[in-house]
């Protein structure tokens, strides 16, 4: 058996950022990270965003987090734990191996929501880098792609393949792409920049079924209708696995219930990242499964393992990059809310307020840079504020 004083299951941008702020505390306690990828833990965004774009940005200089070398942990990789014994304080995995904690962190992440087709090599539900490897495959060969959904994973997707020269259609459930999230003009202006780029879009749709043939996939909509491409990709979300910690009697909700420290019910493990249900001080408790809570809500798990009992304050931000858009977004997102727009040029730059009757309880920054702040400020202050006094509350650039 293998002991170590932190161990982390799970080997994304939650370990890495725990294994920096377990260093901040601690400088010498050994740290063990169990990961069922096959690489060491890397900036995720990077896989849907500039590893498509931007030709300079190198995996080994801006992907790779070098979690090893800035910290010493020893990372595991292709390694899957089915176990934890929380009073052996020991994990187990599926080849037999045991590992000893004193204390232990639940960085599990999420599984991808699998298309209903039967899966081989043009078949991908995309979250790791091995799916940007294959599908960067199809795209440097300039082939069809049939990209699924049109949340921002999606529709990251569909701009980066038909930015690279691949033929993209885009299957997503909103009537006009975005819908579910913006305001109708702007789900509009939104939708407007991806046919102008070239992109295929069917809207209103979902996949049912699909099959691969001797020299592609075909898809199988809602309505009946079978679309082939050479290679299907989906950006369906995440369900967060929870398993190990409900099979060992820790609770789950949405996710794995922890306090305001990320401790769960047992003093000795605790959880961040996708997997967590925590009490956001602005938002109240919730699972955030963006990459800037992974880093900061990691971070504060590594104290926190190390000893600081240090609550996790920050209130996190999501945000895309699509052609000449950048959006960030705060709290609720979502079209059925009400919507207050402030723009310092129309559907180009501003700043749109969510409302749940008089109340902001989200913000959408867009391509308004710097104003993260201000956006959780509203939100802080929202039973104090009216509609009418939202307009210039945050600064638009214009």
């Amino acid at each position: 058996m293998t002991d170590h004083r932190y161990l982390v299951i799970g080997g994304g941008m939650v370990a890495d950022a725990a294994a920096k702020g377990i260093r901040e505390i601690d400088e010498q306690g050994s740290i063990g990270i169990l990961s069922t990828d096959v690489d060491t833990p890397y900036a995720r965004p990077a896989l849907s965003k500039k590893l498509w774009t931007d030709p300079d940005f190198s995996w080994d200089d801006e992907v790779d987090l070098h979690t090893a070398d800035a910290t010493g942990a020893e990372i595991h990789l292709r390694t899957t734990v089915v176990a934890i014994d929380r009073t052996a304080k020991t994990v187990t995995t599926d080849d037999g191996q045991r590992f000893g904690y004193e204390r232990l962190l639940i960085a599990t992440g999420g599984t991808p929501t699998p298309l209903p087709i039967e899966h081989d090599d043009r078949v991908i539900d995309y979250r790791s880098a091995e799916d940007y490897r294959r599908l960067r495959g199809f795209a440097d060969q300039h082939a069809h792609v049939i990209v699924v959904g049109g949340s921002y994973i999606g529709t990251e997707l569909a701009a980066a393949l038909v930015q690279n020269g691949a033929t993209v259609t885009l299957v997503h459930p909103d009537d006009v792409l975005g819908g579910s999230m913006f305001p109708a003009d702007l789900a509009a202006a939104f939708e407007r920049r991806y046919r102008d780029a070239g992109v295929d879009l069917v809207g209103g749709r979902r996949v049912t079924d699909g099959h691969g043939t001797d020299d592609g996939v075909i898809v199988t909509l809602d309505d009946g209708r079978e679309l082939r491409a050479d290679a299907v990709v989906s950006g369906l979300g995440i369900t967060p696995n929870v398993d190990l910690a409900r099979d060992a009697g820790l609770p789950v909700d949405d996710g794995i219930v922890v306090s305001a420290t990320l401790v769960t019910e047992d003093p000795d493990v605790f959880a961040a990242g996708d997997v967590a249900e925590y009490p956001d001080l602005v938002l109240g408790r919730r699972r955030v499964e963006h990459v800037d809570n992974a880093q900061e809500q990691g971070r504060q798990a590594g104290r926190n393992l190390a000893g600081a009992d240090e609550p996790y304050t920050h209130t996190p931000y999501y945000y895309s990059n699509v052609f000449d858009i950048g959006y960030e977004a705060v709290g609720r997102v979502q079209a059925t809310l009400r919507t207050v727009e402030d723009w310092a040029a129309p559907l180009e730059q501003g700043v749109v307020y969510y409302l749940d009757g008089d109340v902001t309880r989200g913000v959408l920054l867009w391509n308004v840079q710097g104003q993260r702040d201000a956006a959780r400020q509203v939100l802080a202050e929202a039973e104090a504020l009216t509609p009418d006094t939202l307009p210039g509350r945050i600064p638009t650039g214009g």
